[in-house]
């Protein structure tokens, strides 16, 4: 269970929350995430809810392993089938909901904005993270899962992405950012478009200026500027 702050209440929970369960052999991994920024914010808010669960807590085996050798030969271990699946059926028996099941997986979906903003729809999500080889093609079978894929690399496991998924689907519920703007201004906001370039304090810096259109307080302007930087970011990011 995540240590790093107090189980929400019950009345807490009723309000609009997502909740996720992350399923990791390292839960330590994700407690100085947990505990900094937005989502500590969130977290206290009720708006939140993370709940970390350890995957040997299911093993059967005296020493608690959950991996061993790939049958056929090769490298490295691989997730055992019954334990993992055995955890997965547990955490989602905890709640009403059973949530949508995310195995985080290279082979997955690329995670876009177009995914966070489905995964958003959600009231709870289950992120499963893998290590060593990866899972034992049963677990895939049994629980068939939503695969998700964090991008064209490879992880020492699944927890950084499972906190990429966190971060990024937060943005998108109603009270996490300051400015509920922020989430629609910005980059792949919509498909293949980046944001226009920012500026702040000071007006000068190393020989480069703020451009001059945004200090004349002219906001059409300003606005017609930021569209026309901004498909033209696109278009390069595109060529």
């Amino acid at each position: 269970m995540d240590a790093a702050l107090e189980p929400l209440p019950a009345e807490t929970l009723s309000r609009r929350t997502i909740r996720f369960d992350v399923l990791t052999l390292f839960p330590d991994l994700f407690q100085g995430f947990l505990s900094q920024s937005l989502l500590k914010i969130a977290r206290q808010a009720g708006i939140v809810d993370v709940q970390l669960w350890n995957m040997r807590d299911w093993s059967l085996d005296k020493h608690k392993r959950v991996d061993d050798r790939p049958y056929g030969g090769g490298p490295g271990m691989v997730l055992m089938a019954e334990p993992v699946v055995d955890c997965v059926e547990a955490v989602r028996a905890k709640d009403e909901d059973p949530g949508l099941l995310i195995m985080l997986t290279p082979t997955g979906r690329r995670l876009t904005q177009q995914v966070v903003r489905e995964l958003a729809e959600h009231r709870r999500l289950l992120l499963l993270c893998g290590r060593y080889e990866g899972f034992d093609d049963r677990i895939r079978q049994v629980l068939t899962p939503m695969e998700v894929s964090a991008g064209d690399f490879i992880c020492n496991g699944g927890e950084v992405p499972a906190m990429l998924v966190i971060e990024a689907v937060i943005r998108l519920i109603p009270g996490v950012l300051g400015d509920a703007a922020s989430a629609v201004d910005e980059s792949h906001s919509e498909p293949g478009r980046l944001e226009y370039p920012q500026y702040t304090k000071p007006r000068e810096y190393r020989g480069l200026s703020v451009p001059e259109v945004l200090l004349n307080g002219n906001h059409a302007v300003i606005e017609k500027w930021r569209r026309q930087q901004s498909e033209d970011r696109s278009r390069q990011d595109s060529e």
